[in-house]
Parts: C-alpha cells; structure tokens; sequence
C-alpha cells in the first residue's frame, strides 16, 4: 500500500432527523462504525453522537471512494441497531440518504476531535460551528452559477 494521509469531517443524521440514537443504539453504532473501519483499515480520530445525527473524523485508504464508505456504515449499523431489537415493538431504525462530508489537514485534527468529542456540549451551548452540521449543501458547478455584473 503507498502512503496516504487523508481526513475526513463526516456528519450524517436520522431518517428525518427524529431523536432514534438512544443510550444503547449509540453504543451499537459505535461498535459497528469500528468493525466497518477495522475492515477496511480506515482509522477512526473521533466519534460524536447525539439524538438525531452523528459526527466522524475518520481517515479512510484511497481506494475507496467516501460515498461508498459512508453507504457501508450506515447499511451495517442500521442492520446491526434493528437486527438487536428484532423483538417487541420498537421505532424502526434508519439513517437519512444524505451526508455532510469536509476534508481537513492533520494541523486540523486536534480541534476537528475536540469539536467532535464535545458535542453535546456545542449543542447544550449553542457553540456549533455551522459548517460541521451541515448534512448537505448544494453545490452548483462554476460554469452553471449566474453571472453577475457591475
């Protein structure tokens, strides 16, 4: 394998943002984002949940592209969450289809961590920083953008 050094800032959220991660699904979700990670040998920096969407710093190899990535581990820990609680009834279990994703440099790493690791935090406070809670933003191409003139 080269050398690679990539990071990711990767925050995604529940089927229609409803409060579904609770004490014990954070924890399988956690569980089955590491197994998704050690299998592909990707390192995980941080982990940050709360109700409704989770927060990543994660380091993923080259050869697999982000969106395929994230696909992975919301597929395995959406099968691992209602797999667990297959008896009695519960609130199905799923995340939304889109994903927020921001690369930073390793000078980055500490504070993306610190920002990821205090989340609940942030969000008791109301110290959130706009761009980490992003789950999707339009992005319109150059040659597609109006032209504005003087």
């Amino acid at each position: 394998m080269p050398f690679w050094e990539s990071y990711y800032h990767l925050v995604w959220g529940t089927k229609n943002r409803f409060p579904l991660i609770t004490a014990s699904r954070q924890e399988l979700i956690r569980l089955s984002i590491a197994a998704t990670c050690t299998e592909r040998q990707a390192l995980i920096h941080a982990i940050g949940t709360m109700p409704d969407h989770i927060h990543l710093a994660v380091s993923i190899p080259p050869r697999f592209a982000v969106a395929d990535f994230v696909q992975w581990m919301t597929g395995a820990s959406t099968r691992r969450i209602n797999q667990h609680e297959s008896e009695g009834p519960r609130d199905i279990f799923a995340w939304q289809a889109e994903y927020g994703m921001l690369t930073f440099g390793e000078k980055s790493l500490s504070d993306v961590v610190a920002y990821i690791e205090n989340q609940e935090r942030h969000h008791a406070e109301q110290t959130l920083l706009t761009r980490f809670e992003q789950l999707e933003r339009h992005y319109t191409p150059p040659n597609q953008r109006p032209i504005t003139t003087k």
